[in-house]
């Protein structure tokens, strides 16, 4: 059988051109999606009466049994025939003959691909949606478990104030819920029908595209047929959402690996998601989180080559645009993937309280609260932060924590000091005592994990 297009052409195709110019070895994932919407178009087709409803219950038949053979691995799909939507009206014209010839009327492969891609991504994006909504819940019942858990908070990677592990674990939560906020934005525009736009200008049949998009649930059809052929922003725009979503993973993943090592000791990963050395007995790494921190590399890659392709493009289509399913399919699989496994790495890890507690202990963590106590007794903060920067550096000095200091050693720092000070710097009152909306005490993280939990339900509807 010669090419759909061969009309024009008196020659075949080079060998060498026709493997360079195909894309069924990866847009054959987008089968379902081809015909699901080649059914639309033939159902709208039969009731416009552009074709006879016969021959429109002829090729929808043929395309669900199509279907069927596909997804039952029967079918073999063929290089020179190019791509998806060429293989799929091969397929079904060898099987109910010449009307299948008819399923491409008052369409091109440039709305059908737009089609097939939003139909794909519309799909994917409730996938990981659902994704990050299992990781949320994970690290909201691990939350639960851990807001009496102090540990330090840092900054500049040095031990900087004491805070608990439910409410470390709260920051990334809400970096999450953006995620899906994100997604759910990115769905607005993916979520909008182009079919009936044809090669650039539309056609002159009498389409009903609203009837089209009800059958495939759009709730939406684009106005410009121009612009709904060109147009990858929707790929684009989820790609960016993908980086973000692989960023907050690898910051989560480099705190895996450094909590992992016996330079922190705060977590142990379970066996089944850690693997050893070839050639060191004694070891056990955390190369999942590694390599979910190397992967979003590739999911950044995938959003530069997607902008860079588009970046130069006149209107309308250009087959420069073959390119983007390559990197939007990559974005999508590595997403899934890396989510797939983080989840329940991070359910079946053991938490070291105790070194927590312990690292919470040292390098000074209570040194803000010292100078706080003093503000609260009037004394200006400036110098606050002035005394209580010198008595850490007589503690360093004289290899002593803050609340190793006697009451006399204090006043000769400030006359203000009082016995009440080693209340106001212990481990438990400066977590406790920072009760604001959104901060570490135990109180306002269990306020906080009642509006996730609420947040979640609402996210699942």
């Amino acid at each position: 059988m010669g090419k759909l297009w061969g009309g024009r052409f008196a020659k075949t195709t080079d060998k060498l051109v026709e493997d360079f110019h195909s894309s069924i070895h990866f847009d054959q994932r987008l089968y379902r999606q081809d015909i699901l919407g080649s059914i639309a178009h033939a159902t709208m087709l039969g009731e416009q009466g552009i074709i006879t409803p016969a021959e429109a219950d002829q090729i929808i038949a043929g395309l669900k049994e199509l279907l069927a053979e596909i997804e039952a691995g029967k079918v073999q799909f063929d290089v020179a025939a190019e791509d998806i939507h060429m293989n799929i009206e091969k397929l079904l014209t060898e099987k109910i003959g010449a009307v299948g010839k008819k399923l491409h009327t008052a369409r091109s492969r440039n709305d059908q691909v737009a089609l097939d891609i939003r139909l794909y991504l519309r799909e994917e994006i409730g996938q990981v949606k659902h994704l990050l909504l299992e990781l949320i819940e994970t690290l909201l019942e691990l939350a639960q478990q851990h807001t009496e858990t102090v540990m330090p908070g840092y900054t500049h990677l040095q031990r900087a104030q004491p805070i608990t592990l439910a409410h470390h674990l709260l920051a990334y939560i809400a970096m999450f819920q953006r995620d899906v906020e994100r997604l759910q934005d990115v769905l607005k525009r993916v979520n909008v029908c182009p079919l009936g736009s044809g090669a650039l200008a539309g056609t002159t049949f009498p389409l009903n595209r609203e009837r089209v998009a009800e059958l495939l649930d759009f709730p939406a059809i684009t106005m410009n047929s121009l612009d709904a052929v060109s147009d990858r922003d929707f790929a684009i725009e989820f790609c960016a959402a993908a980086s973000l979503l692989m960023m907050h993973l690898s910051r989560f993943s480099e705190e895996i690996i450094l909590w992992s090592s016996s330079e922190f000791a705060f977590i142990e990963l379970d066996d089944a998601f850690s693997t050893g050395s070839s050639i060191m007995p004694q070891k056990k790494n955390p190369d999942v989180a590694e390599l979910v921190r190397g992967k979003t590399g590739r999911v950044y890659g995938d959003l530069m080559a997607l902008l860079t392709v588009m970046k130069g493009l006149p209107l309308a289509y250009n087959k420069d645009m073959q390119e983007d399913k390559e990197a939007l399919f990559d974005a999508i699989d590595t997403v899934k993937g890396c989510l797939l496994v983080f989840t329940p790495m991070l359910a079946t890890m053991k938490v070291r309280e105790d070194n927590m507690r312990k690292a919470a202990q040292g390098g000074f963590t209570n040194a803000t609260d010292l100078a706080d106590y003093l503000a609260k007794k009037g004394v200006p903060f400036r110098e606050a932060h002035e005394i209580v920067g010198k008595a850490v550096l007589y503690c360093v000095e004289q290899g002593k924590a803050l609340e190793e200091v006697t009451l006399e050693e204090y006043r000769q720092m400030s006359p203000v000091f009082a016995e009440d000070l080693y209340e106001a710097i212990s481990i438990d009152y400066c977590v406790q005592a920072r009760q604001v909306p959104g901060g570490p005490a135990p109180a306002a993280v269990r306020i906080a994990l009642q509006q996730v939990e609420k947040w979640l339900a609402a996210s699942r509807q």
